[in-house]
């Protein structure tokens, strides 16, 4: 389990905002847009809101993507459709997808009315400085809805925790495929096959980075961590939680065991319907939340 309240908290929020790269609507809205299927709709619809920027932009902001697989769709993902209706149909995805696994009754309740307003008061504490893929969302306006508007803040959070964590990693010495492949075989993230296959990497550069991994004594033989490897991972995920915990604790005590009691129960619905497809997560992540 998680080591803090931050952490726990964000544990159990992460899902509902991440279940909109693996639901069949986003692919649907995103072409009919005029984005073609796969990893464009991700990229862009990711992206849109630091606006029509380079492959580099986007290879710096998301790390741990193969620089080719970004190039292959960015920035030609911008001729096809604008940023600002990219932005717009993600949030009308986010909510249609949102409410196919929780039901409209648990989407308009009041528990959901809650853990938005509570999100909203956590996310309004983290500041832009350092922080490029956070700040770009922080500057959208902020929907009305109870649902959509939660989906925002996690949104918000997540990003905030993931530019600390892109500090981290560069601290430990780790490029962008190191830090993909150590933090595979911590066995709480995707599965091998999806994180080299989502991530664009061939089998040859994935072999050459676990082989500079074991030259530096963080992995062994059978490609798993040495200790000294699971020390820095834990190094990087203890200084990343740090980094990320003032808005969650920014609540108080009471307010955040809420926000997390809430959170938990809108994500254990959504894996229960289907939210995540098999294969995609080690058995460990699959059962963090």
């Amino acid at each position: 389990m998680p080591s803090t309240p931050a952490r726990r908290c964000h544990a159990v929020l992460d899902p509902l905002h991440t279940l909109i790269y693996f639901a069949p609507e986003a692919e649907e809205a995103f072409t009919e847009i005029g984005l073609r299927p796969g990893r464009m709709t991700y990229f862009a619809s990711r992206a849109a809101p630091m606006g029509a920027v380079s492959a580099g932009v986007v290879t710096a902001t998301f790390f741990n993507f193969s620089p080719d697989l970004v190039a292959r769709h960015i920035p030609r993902a911008w001729t096809l459709a604008d940023p600002e209706t990219i932005v717009t149909t993600r949030f009308q995805v986010a909510d249609k997808v949102l409410r196919r696994l929780l039901g409209d009754d648990v989407a308009d309740s009041e528990e959901v009315e809650e853990a938005a307003t509570l999100a909203q008061r956590a996310a309004q504490v983290c500041a832009p400085q350092g922080r490029p893929l956070y700040a770009a969302h922080a500057d959208l306006e902020y929907p009305t809805q109870p649902l959509t508007s939660l989906w925002h803040s996690i949104t918000l959070l997540r990003e905030y925790r993931g530019d600390g964590h892109l500090a981290a990693l560069l601290d430990a010495k780790l490029s962008g495929l190191d830090a993909l492949i150590s933090h595979q075989a911590t066995g709480k993230s995707f599965t091998q096959e999806f994180a080299q296959a989502s991530r664009g990497w061939s089998a040859e550069l994935w072999a050459a980075g676990v082989a500079g991994l074991q030259e530096r004594g963080l992995m062994d033989e059978t490609r798993g961590l040495t200790e000294a490897g699971q020390e820095l991972r834990q190094g990087i995920e203890d200084r990343t939680d740090d980094m990320a915990r003032e808005p969650y604790e920014s609540l108080g005590e009471s307010d955040l065991a809420r926000l997390s009691e809430l959170g938990h129960g809108l994500t254990r619905r959504v894996q229960a319907a289907g939210a995540f497809p098999a294969g995609t997560f080690a058995a460990a992540a699959a059962g963090e939340t």
